[in-house]
């Protein structure tokens, strides 16, 4: 858990690299100390048909849903919002002038969820360094 969704107006990819937006929010998420990296989920969705404001074509949005777990504080997961707004904002960088912005965090109810995270002992595995091989006799060393 926590899920990062980014939805954004098709338009945003003129300006902004999408990949380095995924990569810049999922950071902000796990500097926050809130986010574990064996179960931070990001994702973009771009949506082609939207109507914005006066629909102007350079209007465009981008609306991150943060899905979190029960058991923050309300000033974690306002601390959260936050560290993921300044990280939206540096991203969109000068294109931001005509972006609609926003982040909401919603609290996933656990008795309405089940949830399987078969990567956990894969991450652990990837993490910790290989143990030396006693039976090693090949002459080699």
């Amino acid at each position: 858990m926590p899920h990062l969704i980014i939805e954004h107006s098709a338009n945003v990819a003129r300006s902004v690299d999408i990949g380095e937006l995924v990569d810049a929010l999922h950071d902000a998420a796990l500097g926050t100390g809130l986010a574990a990296v064996d179960a931070l989920r990001s994702r973009a969705v771009a949506r082609d048909v939207y109507a914005i404001a006066d629909r102007h074509p350079d209007n465009a949005f981008v609306a991150v849903t943060v899905r979190l777990g029960a058991g923050r504080t309300p000033e974690e997961r306002r601390s959260l919002v936050a560290a993921l707004m300044e990280a939206l904002d540096d991203a969109l960088g000068e294109s931001r002038r005509t972006t609609m912005l926003s982040v909401e965090c919603q609290e996933i109810d656990p008795e309405q969820r089940v949830n399987r995270n078969h990567l956990r002992s894969v991450i652990a595995e990837r993490t910790d360094p290989p143990s030396p091989s006693v039976s090693d006799t090949s002459g080699d060393g």
